[in-house]
This record gives structure tokens, sequence and C-alpha cells, in this order.
């Protein structure tokens, strides 16, 4: 296991990467370039929290968060990939995919949630229907986060023991302790099946996570061909002068009580 990378180290180099970062944003709007980046692993293994980092200093509305939930009855009945194509970017759009298509290769395998054939389905499609993404013009990485079995039960019993962050912490976490080989398994196979050279997959270590999202961050530029975009300087122009404008008294604001000046009292 690497030894942890210091916290000193960690936020003076996750600021410079978060910088470029939003070089790599701004490239992609002039650019109208299109990205996928597929965010998979164990339970607890760290996406989320690497996600919000990346994600932290860009602008909502160019690079979102594709997180799904449960699907419908009616999605269901769909082609499977058709509820993830909604999600894919347009011109000039980054799309952060907090897990994706491959939970059919995971949890819906391993817990049953999907039918033997759909399974093999899938696992013939995915490399087409990636191919055809690619083939098209979309940057797609895939990232699968490792974390070991050890590392797992600890982060799971810290969440349980946090209320803030006891949500994270679902009846299908737990499990995935019990059917940690199992997990294994389906793992393995998807790699093999889906690991293309048009979207190969890459593995992070992230039993120390500070590593793990400096790792996966750097990788992620350098796997984008951005280059700097001049962007203009925006001018502020001085405050004209009043025009006789009145603000209403504020005894008539419905105004939210100031419970900040409790804290000093």
């Amino acid at each position: 296991m690497s030894e942890r990378l210091p916290k000193k180290i960690y936020e003076a180099e996750l600021s410079a990467l978060q910088a470029q970062l939003v070089d790599m944003q701004a490239w992609v709007q002039a650019s109208g370039a299109r990205i996928v980046v597929i965010f998979e692993g164990r339970d607890a293994a760290g996406k989320g929290s690497t996600i919000k980092r990346i994600s932290e200093y860009l602008n909502p509305r160019v690079s979102r968060i594709a997180a799904l939930p449960t699907p419908t009855e009616r999605e269901k009945t769909q082609w499977y990939f058709q509820r993830y194509i909604a999600h894919l970017p347009a011109a000039g759009e980054i799309v952060l995919m907090d897990r994706s298509w491959y939970n059919r290769a995971g949890v819906e395998h391993v817990m049953g949630y999907c039918t033997n054939a759909e399974y093999h389905r899938f696992l013939h499609q995915a490399p087409i229907f990636e191919r055809m993404l690619v083939e098209d013009g979309i940057i797609l990485l895939k990232y699968w986060f490792s974390v070991s079995d050890v590392e797992q039960e600890k982060r799971f019993r810290s969440r349980n023991e946090d209320p803030m962050r006891r949500w994270k912490l679902s009846p299908n976490d737990v499990l995935s302790i019990t059917k940690w080989e199992d997990y294994s398994r389906a793992k393995d196979t998807m790699i093999v099946q889906t690991d293309i050279p048009e979207a190969p997959w890459f593995e992070v270590d992230n039993e120390d996570k500070r590593r793990g999202r400096i790792n996966m961050i750097h990788h992620l530029l350098s796997k984008v061909p951005y280059e700097d975009v001049e962007r203009p300087p925006i001018d502020i122009p001085p405050r004209p002068a009043s025009g006789g404008y009145e603000r209403p008294p504020r005894d008539e604001d419905n105004a939210v009580p100031d419970y900040a000046s409790t804290l000093t009292a």
C-alpha cells in the first residue's frame, strides 16, 4: 500500500490541477468538444469525492454530473442504453458519470437484478455502443477505482458512525462485503470484455484518497488534448451616478432574522 500523501503537498497539487481543469473547460467550450468521464468501482471506493474535487470550480452549465437513480418501470422496458443516451454531452460539454451503464456488469449482475441473457447481451453491446460514441467524436474515459476489502469496511464503518454521511451507506453497500469475491469476478469479466482500444479502462489505486484523486485528475488532463484558450478581459464599468432612486423602508421587507448575531452575543 502506498504511503498517505501529506496534506500540504496534496492541497497544493490539487489546487494546481483544478486550475488546469478550468483551462480544459475553456478549451471544451471554445472547441465544441464532448467529453464523457465514467467513474466506476466498488462501494466506498472514493468515486464521489473525486468527482466533487473535479467539478468544484467548473461551470455547472458546462460540466455536469450524471448520477442516475434506479430505473423506472418504463425505463426497465427500454433498450438498456437508452436512458443513458439522454445524458450524453452536446458540443462544449463535459459529463461526469457517477456510475454508468456498467451497473449492469456489476451490481445488477451480482445482485440478480438482471437476467443472465441481459447480462451477456450487455457485455456484447457495450463495446459496440462505446465505439459508436468515440467514432462520433466523443472523448470517452473510463476509470475503475480500486480499494482493499479492509479499507472498504473501514469506510463503511466510518459512514455508519457519521450522521452527516450515513445517507451514503445503503443495504446494497453492506452486502458488498459478503459478496466481495462475486464483485471481483464480475469486475474481471467486465474488464476483459469491455477494455477496447477505442475506450480502455484505467485503474485508480484509491486506497489513499488523496493520492488517488491527484493521480486520476492528472491522468484525465493528460488524456484530453486541450490547449490554452485566450479569454478576452472583462472590463467592469464604473458605477453611474444615482438617478434619484430611493429604496422603500426596510421595515416593509420580510427579512431573514439575523441568527448569526446570536453566535457572537
